[in-house]
């Protein structure tokens, strides 16, 4: 595909350098700011386009502003692209209808990658492998999609837009709660003198079970066993060493009780 990107960020440019490495092209580039335009024109070999220039033919406008921008830069861009081929939004949030003004001479969707994207390159590479979720109401250009994601490596999935809001939280809670409660776990190890590197092949071991065996079947410890005494003295010990951590630990204990099954015998002990 000839491929113009709008928004050369984190995510554009790491999804940007991933399509350049598996064959496709990028033709043209947009932002909001002139350098970086420039900056990401001369990485992809591209042209730099303005706001109120022409726009080579192209197969794909890449949109992959920030959501509360991506309605505004579909307006813009209308009256721009529409000799384009279609277009989509990288978000994972937003609706395709976001894209309304171009939807009237092309196709539209959207082309989440489920991964974090730190830099260009670093996130280039983590999308190899990555799973991204697709959404549009066209069924050849989703089929286009869907092609798209397979030769770039990655794995694509169909994805409901009534279903985004869910699906967003679905991986907040996968990727950000993992990160608090090692974050809470950290300072526990600290406080026991313990250096935080040590849990590390327990969390690869546990996350490993999680994705083979399932959460709920994976769940090991205190509260799987319902060992009540020995959650207490875990409560006890965390509010004596880190008493700012006490009601999360009792709030994510209550969580993992009910995951386990073992809700009515931790009640009281957790309450």
């Amino acid at each position: 595909m000839r491929i113009v990107l709008v928004g050369p960020g984190r995510a554009g440019g790491s999804m940007a350098r991933r399509l350049l490495d598996t064959g496709h092209t990028v033709v043209g580039v947009l932002a909001r700011r002139a350098e970086a335009a420039r900056e990401a024109a001369d990485l992809f070999e591209a042209d730099v386009l303005t706001w109120d220039g022409s726009m080579p033919a192209a197969d794909l406008l890449l949109i992959a502003v920030r959501d509360d921008a991506i309605g505004e830069v579909a307006g813009r861009l209308a009256p721009l692209a529409s000799a384009a081929g279609g277009a989509v939004h990288l978000s994972g949030l937003t609706p395709v209808a976001a894209l309304q003004p171009l939807a009237a001479t092309m196709p539209t969707g959207s082309f989440h990658p489920l991964q974090t994207l730190p830099d260009g390159e670093a996130g280039a590479a983590r999308l190899a492998g990555a799973w991204v979720g697709i959404t549009s109401e066209d069924a050849v250009f989703a089929d286009r999609l869907f092609a798209l994601a397979h030769g770039a490596g990655m794995h694509p999935f169909e994805l409901d837009d009534e279903c985004r809001a869910v699906y967003h939280a679905a991986a907040a809670a996968a990727a950000n709660y993992t990160l608090t409660t090692l974050a809470m776990a950290e300072r526990l190890f600290a406080a026991a003198g313990v250096p935080f590197a040590a849990a590390e092949p327990l969390v690869r071991a546990v996350i490993d079970n999680g994705f083979s065996m399932g959460p709920a079947a994976a769940l090991t410890g205190p509260i799987a066993r319902g060992d009540v005494g020995t959650v207490r003295a875990q409560l006890v010990a965390v509010a004596e060493a880190s008493p700012e951590l006490a009601e999360d630990f009792r709030t994510l204990g209550r969580a993992t009780a009910r995951l386990a099954g073992t809700g009515e015998s931790m009640e009281e002990a957790l309450r």
